[in-house]
């Protein structure tokens, strides 16, 4: 005999016999149907004690436990991942942000310092290379003194250049 075809077979003769408590409530009367009924319940009763008296008693235990522990761990895994994820998301974000905003301060500063002095150095190159050929060209006293040369002839007669 299989154990679990006469459990099987047992658990549909009990829900036959509580059937019948039924229908004798309902064709002859509620006093015979109600006791008949009870007293099917009872030995429903006594037949699920028995049925977990066979069993190891540890393993009911052990599946409660088994089921807690499952659920327990579910739940703390889905929790504790959570508050990682959004505490890690936060302050990654905050870090990246700050060494970002740090870093592109530092190069743009370091970029713009350069460029600027670049150019400063370009412009000062250029105003000194303007500087000397001002400097080359004649004073207006001196464009003067050529222009009173150039007027007067070879023998240092001014009247006679004018002419």
């Amino acid at each position: 005999m299989n154990p679990n075809r006469v459990d099987f077979l047992v658990d549909l003769a009990y829900g036959l016999v509580i059937l019948l408590s039924v229908a004798l409530i309902l064709l002859v009367g509620t006093g015979v149907g109600v006791a008949f009924g009870i007293g099917t319940l009872v030995s429903y009763a006594i037949h699920v004690v028995w049925k977990m008296a066979r069993f190891d008693p540890e393993w009911m235990t052990e599946e409660v436990t088994e089921k807690v522990e499952e659920t327990i761990t579910e739940e703390v895994t889905e929790e504790v991942t959570e508050s990682v994820e959004q505490t890690v998301a936060e302050e990654v974000t905050e870090e990246v942000t700050e060494k970002v905003e740090q870093t592109v301060t530092e190069e743009v500063t370091e970029n713009v310092e350069r460029t600027i002095t670049d150019e400063m150095n370009d412009i000062i190159e250029q105003l000194e290379e303007v500087n000397q050929r001002v400097d080359r060209r004649p004073r207006s006293d001196e464009l003067d003194e050529m222009q009173r040369e150039l007027t007067t002839d070879k023998d240092g007669n001014e009247d006679e250049a004018k002419r």
